[in-house]
């Protein structure tokens, strides 16, 4: 399977593959090894997730008023391509 970059025919020479949300935030970013992450925002612009090809996530809730307020992280068995 191919990674985001290759679907996308990105020629690496220019640098990183990068995404991002209609705010600007980065939401997806490869390297020419293969080596990628994904990130969620919530309307707020805080990082509700993060997710990384060798398998490690981390999801965080916010409060009203920006303030984590729980975290939970992991790693899990990915293949190289991020859904």
């Amino acid at each position: 399977m191919q990674t985001k970059a290759q679907q996308a025919g990105h020629d690496f020479s220019t640098g990183p593959y990068i995404e991002r949300d209609s705010k600007g935030k980065m939401t997806y970013r490869e390297n020419s090894y293969e080596y990628w992450v994904k990130r969620e925002y919530d309307a707020k612009g805080n990082r509700t997730y993060y997710e990384d090809s060798d398998g490690y996530w981390v999801k965080r809730e916010y409060d009203a008023r920006g303030k984590v307020i729980s975290t939970e992280s992991g790693k899990k068995s990915l293949k190289k391509v991020a859904q």
